[in-house]
């Protein structure tokens, strides 16, 4: 498959973007759970923090389809690993990232949809975890002599990435409630607290994200142990 360098500069720019933008909406939600500010300023920062949350939500699904081009154009002879194999895994993606984007929309308010992309997260980490455990296990995993372990601990904290959107997601289901009580109702000690708790849970979640997103970088770039010959 051609592009390789394109492919690379995309892939890369996933990265950068997710990373870049989870930072953004991380600060940005310190400002959304404090107390001292008005309805008005809070309303604001947190129209700007789901904004820039969209940004994450894709790079996170697009990194997928991105390292299967990336790895079709040098497949080092294994057969399947092919453009037509990439193609499929763009197709899917798209399909994938629609639900993501309709759910942005939409605030989550589509059960069908927010259902479905639940159970892809779930089948995307059962499955990339184990793909990722076997590349590192194996000594010529799939007819790959290249010692690849470093792709499958790549492999395998994306699959954790995706495990901690899912636990940021659990953690945040009282956020919704909570804050639009504070903005309907005004500020109360309760829904101020099940806010800021909320935020709190998902915070060991987020740093978790980042973690394996550097890590991928470092795996991506320096290929630990690979044989080049």
């Amino acid at each position: 498959m051609p592009f390789k360098p394109l492919w690379l500069i995309i892939h890369v720019f996933l990265l950068v973007y997710w990373l870049g933008a989870d930072l953004g909406v991380y600060y940005s939600s310190k400002f959304v759970v404090r107390r001292d500010l008005s309805n008005e300023t809070r309303a604001t920062v947190a129209k700007v923090m789901e904004a820039v949350d969209l940004s994450p939500r894709i790079c996170l699904v697009l990194f997928l389809p991105s390292g299967i081009s990336l790895m079709a154009t040098d497949p080092h002879g294994v057969s399947w690993l092919s453009w037509q194999l990439a193609t499929l895994s763009w197709v899917l993606s798209f399909g994938w990232l629609y639900m993501v984007v309709t759910q942005y929309r939409t605030h989550g308010k589509n059960p069908f949809l927010s259902k479905a992309d639940l159970y892809i997260r779930y089948a995307l980490i059962v499955g990339l975890i184990g793909m990722g455990l076997y590349t590192i296990i194996a000594s010529e995993p799939f007819g790959v002599t290249t010692n690849p372990k470093w792709l499958g601990g790549k492999v395998l904290v994306y699959a954790i990435a995706i495990a901690g959107g899912v636990g940021i997601r659990k953690a945040l289901v009282p956020f919704g409630p909570a804050f639009g009580s504070i903005m309907s109702k005004g500020s109360t000690p309760e829904a101020e607290d099940a806010l800021t708790a909320s935020m709190k849970r998902a915070i060991p979640w987020v740093h978790l994200i980042w973690l394996c997103v550097i890590i991928a970088a470092i795996l991506g770039i320096t290929k630990p142990g690979m044989k080049f010959f």
